[in-house]
């Protein structure tokens, strides 16, 4: 009953709305009473639309003589992007799921953003980074919202630890606990941003990195948040973005903090959904992976190391009579950096069934479980001594019961009746323990259920050779419509693919290198203006270090860019602004980047982008197919990996103007059966294999 009457409130107060677009509507594009848009679906007394019935508005809205033109700089209409904004608002209209894959320059966001203005009621739209919410927010919706004198409001919804808080900075400063010259420099900057600052969003305050390790100590986590008996609370920073999404027409979040909270319910969207109309999903190929991450469930040795210093800080402050602080926190750390070092690597992605049975790991883990409890015992002795130290206790054993559930018969590569793998994963100084389903279509489905509305699923990859059964499957929507609308580009005159002659295998030794000798003379006779696409880290190392050799050897003047040398926002600046750069990057480069004009002619990528064979849910996905008589490459691993690869090489082409090359290196795409849907999943460029031909395609730029 709660959920029917937030949804009847929010239809009245989209019926109120959609008397003020109209108008707005009439003013800008000059329709009669007969042809204005009729309100929302599911207001009240309002017949469903029949298909179609925004169609005429939609094509007045984009057409040369709608306001769009006018009010965006470069704006030139485009009849699939115009289809697709058609298809949208039939969706929003029948509150029903559309899946739908628009190719590089179809102008997807305002495709979507103004049917979602005009008619989707109350909107969440959520894309793939925060980078992407901030120009959502910042630039498009303002854009088209202007141009529409659309009566729409809007807000930006973060996760906490994008926020500034009052109670931790006062913290941090009373404990003075600064270990470098740069934080303390940090800290002042924040303090002096406290006192101008509506909204305490970390992205304002340029002059501190967004990834600076002060934010760590004065910003919340679900776990050290005071809530309603904090001192601040009427100031929070957080809980005003809440409030704030809670009143706005249309609300932008990103994947993370979307299905953060079916796990946690501690994101502000649990509020939101319910009175939601329209739900949109940019970037939504990055969906299963997002998913899959906060359905699972992970506990690291670094959250109860983290836990260990604020019993320690929190026991001394409030309680230092209570217990021998250091005594009880210290037997814990030992124990959890006792547990990272039962793995001699530096980095290690296992299955529980593939650590031996005499592993030190076992006695390791239950020791930490042990000196966890009796850590427990003193706070519960000392909880109503504080606040602080009584949620010191409540953090301590949702640890303790996640440590105890990580468990089931080491035999069974699947955790019976549940469809999920136990996996451990070490880095260089901490250890996490996973449980990933290896499905999430039952969770998801379940989110999507009771009160109707609409969901739009879109991206320029969601499908392998139009075939769109691979994301469908994954997210749980076989039954719903997917459509494509192809790039308005002419790639068959803007580029070329080119996959060079005589390469080895790619998992033989020296294979990179047999790239970088492939890659040479095609990066000269670019002139540079390269982005050289790894799938390994490794990979990116070794051709940094031999392009900076090759390039002294030849006297080539081109300035080289790699991945970890700077931020990944400085890093393109610079090489947009050099004009004959070569970029070097692994996975973090083949996505939301977008080059446009001379800068980029050139786009290598070393090798098809499968996941490494030692991924434990790969592996675990796999085995459950093979197991129902189901091709596990085929049905998942390659569709997955031309997914990535589709991502990669819209790098290149990124407006009518672009011309270049696509320099895909794997031999597989032509010595393999599968190579040819490959291929054809990739836009449709013109095809070579000679070096000869490239090199005159670029003489002619």
């Amino acid at each position: 009953m709660a959920a029917e009457r937030l949804y009847h409130s929010a239809e009245n107060a989209i019926g109120a709305r959609c008397t003020g677009l109209s108008r707005a509507i009439d003013s800008t594009t000059n329709l009669t009473d007969s042809q204005q848009p009729s309100p929302v679906p599911g207001a009240p007394n309002e017949p469903v639309f029949p298909e179609g019935a925004h169609d005429a508005d939609i094509e007045r809205l984009f057409g040369p003589g709608g306001p769009l033109g006018p009010a965006v700089g470069g704006f030139r209409p485009r009849k699939s992007q115009t289809e697709m904004a058609k298809a949208i608002a039939d969706a929003i209209a029948k509150q029903q799921t559309l899946i739908a894959e628009a190719g590089t320059g179809t102008g997807k966001t305002f495709a979507y953003l103004v049917p979602a203005l005009l008619w989707g009621g109350k909107t969440i739209v959520s894309t793939g980074t925060k980078n992407l919410q901030d120009q959502l927010f910042l630039r498009d919706i303002p854009t088209i919202r202007a141009a529409l004198q659309a009566p729409v409001s809007v807000a930006l919804l973060k996760g906490r630890s994008n926020y500034l808080c009052h109670y931790h900075l006062e913290r941090t400063l009373q404990n003075g606990r600064m270990t470098s010259r740069e934080d303390v420099g940090n800290l002042r900057e924040i303090q002096r941003f406290l006192k101008m600052t509506s909204t305490g969003d970390k992205a304002e305050l340029a002059r501190v990195p967004e990834n600076a390790l002060i934010w760590n100590l004065v910003t919340s986590t679900r776990e050290n948040c005071m809530g309603q008996e904090c001192q601040y609370y009427q100031d929070c920073f957080v809980m005003k973005a809440r409030r704030e999404a809670q009143q706005a027409d249309v609300v932008v979040v990103n994947h993370h903090l979307f299905f953060a909270d079916v796990a946690l319910k501690d994101t502000g969207v649990a509020e939101l959904l319910p009175a939601a109309n329209t739900v949109i999903f940019d970037e939504a190929h990055q969906l299963p992976d997002t998913a899959t991450l906060f359905f699972g469930d992970t506990v690291s040795t670094s959250h109860i190391l983290e836990l260990c210093r604020d019993v320690l800080a929190e026991g001394l402050a409030h309680a230092r009579d209570g217990a021998e602080w250091a005594k009880v926190v210290t037997p814990v750390e030992k124990a959890a950096r006792d547990l990272r070092l039962t793995f001699t690597q530096d980095i290690v992605r296992m299955s529980l069934p593939q650590i031996a049975p005499s592993s030190d790991f076992f006695p390791a883990l239950q020791t930490l479980k042990d000196e966890l409890i009796d850590m427990l015992a003193v706070l519960e002795k000392n909880a109503e001594r504080a606040e602080t130290i009584e949620q010191c206790r409540v953090r301590g054993n949702e640890l303790s019961a996640k440590l105890e559930a990580w468990k089931f018969d080491p035999k069974a590569k699947v955790a019976p009746g549940e469809e999920a793998v136990y996996w451990v994963e070490a880095f260089q100084s901490s250890l996490q323990l996973h449980k990933t389903p290896l499905s999430i279509a039952p969770i998801f489905n379940g989110q999507r259920e009771g009160v109707p509305r609409s969901w739009i699923f879109t991206s320029a990859t969601l499908a392998v050779k139009n075939d769109f059964t691979h994301f469908a499957e994954q997210m749980g929507l076989e039954n719903e419509v997917a459509r494509n609308w192809p790039s308005p580009f002419n790639y068959e005159q803007q580029g070329i693919l080119y996959v060079p002659q005589g390469l080895p295998d790619p998992n033989s030794m020296g294979y990179t290198d047999a790239v970088l000798d492939a890659a040479l003379p095609i990066i000269e006779a670019a002139g540079g203006r390269t982005f050289l696409l790894c799938t390994t880290l490794r990979a990116v190392k070794r051709a940094a270090d031999r392009l900076r050799d090759e390039f002294d050897k030849r006297g080539l003047k081109f300035p080289l860019f790699v991945q970890g040398d700077r931020g990944r926002t400085e890093l393109l600046d610079q090489f947009r602004k050099a004009g004959n750069g070569v970029l070097i990057g692994s996975q973090s480069f083949w996505e939301g980047v977008d080059v446009r004009g001379d800068a980029l002619s050139l786009v290598i990528i070393d090798k098809l982008p499968f996941a490494p064979p030692d991924d434990p849910v790969l592996a675990a996905r796999i085995d459950v197919m093979e197991r129902k008589g189901l091709n596990g490459f085929m049905g998942h691993t390659l569709p997955e990996a031309i997914i990535n690869l589709k991502q990669g090489a819209g790098r290149l082409i990124r407006d009518e103007g672009d011309r270049g090359v696509l320099m895909l290196c794997d031999p597989r795409v032509i010595s393999k059966p599968y190579g040819r849907r490959i291929w054809q999943s990739l836009p449709p460029f013109k095809r070579t294999r000679e070096a000869a031909e490239v090199v005159e395609f670029f003489k002619g730029l």
